[in-house]
C-alpha cells in the first residue's frame, strides 16, 4: 500500500500496478486449480468413508444385527477413523467450495484466502490420515489367527501416502503460514490513519528516499 501519487509510478524493473494486477489474476488462478484438484480428492475420501461406515468389517449378527466385532478395540479405533475422515474430508470439502466463490479482492490475498487455503490442505490431511488409519485397523480385526504379521505389514505401508501427502505440502504450508502472518502483522490496521516512515533505498526511480518509503496504513 503507497501513495496514491506513486501508484502509477514505475520502480528500476519497470513494474507497475499493471504488473500487480496480473499478480493477482495468476494467483486466483492459481487458487481455484488448487482448490479444484483438492476438492475431488476430498470428494473421493468422503465417499468411501460414508460407504464404508455401512460396510463394517466381519458384518453384523443376523440374530441382534449388532457388529459381530463390536467388542474388539481395533473394530472402536475403525468406527471412530471412519467418522473423523468423514468429517474432515466434509470439511474440506466446504473450504474449498468457500475458495472458489471468493470476492478475491486486493485484501483478500493477505489473509483470508491463504488461512482458507491452509485448513482445507489441513483438513484433506487429517482425513486422509484417518483412512489409513481406519483402513489398517479393519486388518487387525480380520487376520487374527496365524497371519498376524500382516496387519502390521499393511500398517506401515499405509503410513507411506500419509508421508508423502505431508512432505509434499510441507514447503507449500511453510510458505503461506510464514507470509500470511507476517504480512497481515505489517499491514495491521490501526485506529488512527498515519504514515510510517522507514530506512529503506529508494525504489521508485525518480521518488527520493522518503517519498518511496512512505507508506500509509489506514
Amino acid at each position: 500500500m503507497v501513495q496514491p501519487s506513486l501508484r502509477e509510478k514505475k520502480n528500476k524493473r519497470g513494474n507497475s500496478s499493471s504488473v500487480h494486477a496480473d499478480m493477482m489474476e495468476k494467483g486466483e488462478r492459481w487458487m481455484k486449480e488448487t482448490a479444484a484438484q483438492c476438492m475431488v480428492v476430498a470428494a473421493l475420501i468422503a465417499t468411501i468413508m460414508f460407504a464404508a461406515a455401512f460396510t463394517l468389517p466381519g458384518g453384523t449378527n443376523q440374530e441382534t444385527g449388532h457388529p459381530i466385532f463390536k467388542q474388539e478395540s481395533a473394530f472402536i479405533m475403525f468406527v471412530i477413523m471412519d467418522a473423523i475422515s468423514l468429517f474432515s474430508s466434509s470439511a474440506s470439502i466446504l473450504m474449498f467450495l468457500v475458495i472458489f466463490t471468493a470476492r478475491y479482492a486486493e485484501r483478500d490475498f493477505l489473509v483470508s484466502l491463504p488461512i482458507k487455503l491452509m485448513i482445507g490442505l489441513l483438513s484433506l490431511f487429517i482425513s486422509i490420515t484417518t483412512m489409513m488409519i481406519a483402513f489398517s485397523a479393519s486388518f487387525f480385526l480380520v487376520y487374527t489367527k496365524g497371519t498376524k504379521w500382516v496387519p502390521y505389514l499393511i500398517s506401515g505401508l499405509a503410513g507411506v501416502p500419509v508421508a508423502l501427502f505431508a512432505a509434499l505440502q510441507y514447503r507449500l504450508s511453510y510458505d503461506m503460514v510464514r507470509t500470511t502472518f507476517s504480512s497481515s502483522f505489517l499491514f495491521k490496521p490501526k485506529k488512527h490513519g498515519l504514515y510510517l516512515y522507514f530506512v529503506l533505498p529508494p525504489f521508485i526511480k525518480g521518488c527520493s528516499r522518503t517519498e518511496s518509503s512512505r507508506v500509509l496504513i489506514k
